[in-house]
């Protein structure tokens, strides 16, 4: 039993090492790593590799999990009934942080997601549960939209997640703070227009 369990411990050992390689070869920059480039980084022989994964396919479904894995240890729910502003501006910092922690890979996973079924389920599984949060936090500003709740809870979810997040940093060269800046107005002029819909 010993023996298998310590096999066990080191294949998880090794899928680690080349999961956390790909990471980091894709933070350096490097949007397309080849195979032999990750496992050398990771320490391990190219057939290692393929042992442990049976194509790129599933070494980045691997790595999404870990990336999601990464994004649950750093979330922190923001309480629903403080002020609109102090909720905006708790939600997009979160959202902020939780951008940056995949933007190397969401920039990298760019050139193959077209091609990739698990990275097209990996963003509507992201993208799920961002809405849901918002639906959860904005509740009453959303239902204060009538007929229009949906347009602004499909508004509030395109500002807040990867296409403009990746405007902001890369296309407009913003640093975090900045584009965080642009998040918060935007949601908060969204939700106020929510608001001013119910009054009349």
């Amino acid at each position: 039993m010993s023996t298998v369990d310590g096999r066990t411990a080191r294949a998880l050992r090794t899928r680690a090492a080349v999961v956390e390689a790909l990471l980091a070869i894709t933070a350096e920059g490097e949007l397309k790593p080849t195979a032999d480039r990750i496992a050398d980084r990771a320490g391990v022989s190219l057939r290692t590799l393929w042992t442990n994964f049976k194509d790129m396919e599933t070494l980045y479904a691997a790595a999404g999990d870990r990336l999601t894995e990464l994004q649950l240890a750093e979330h922190r729910e923001v309480a629903a009934d403080l002020p609109l502003q102090r909720r905006v501006e708790e939600f997009c910092r979160q959202r902020a942080r939780m951008l940056e922690i995949v933007a190397p890979a969401a920039r990298a996973s760019a050139l193959r997601k077209p091609f990739s079924a698990h990275l097209r389920a990996y963003r509507e599984a992201q993208n799920a549960r961002v809405r849901a949060e918002i639906d959860v936090l904005f509740r009453y500003e959303l239902d204060a939209a009538g007929t229009g709740r949906e347009q602004v809870l499909l508004a509030v979810l395109a500002a807040t997640t990867w296409p403009a997040w990746s405007m902001l940093r890369d296309d407009c060269e913003l640093d975090v703070d900045a584009a965080c800046a642009v998040m918060i107005r935007t949601v908060t002029a969204l939700l106020a227009t929510a608001l001013a819909t119910s009054a009349h």
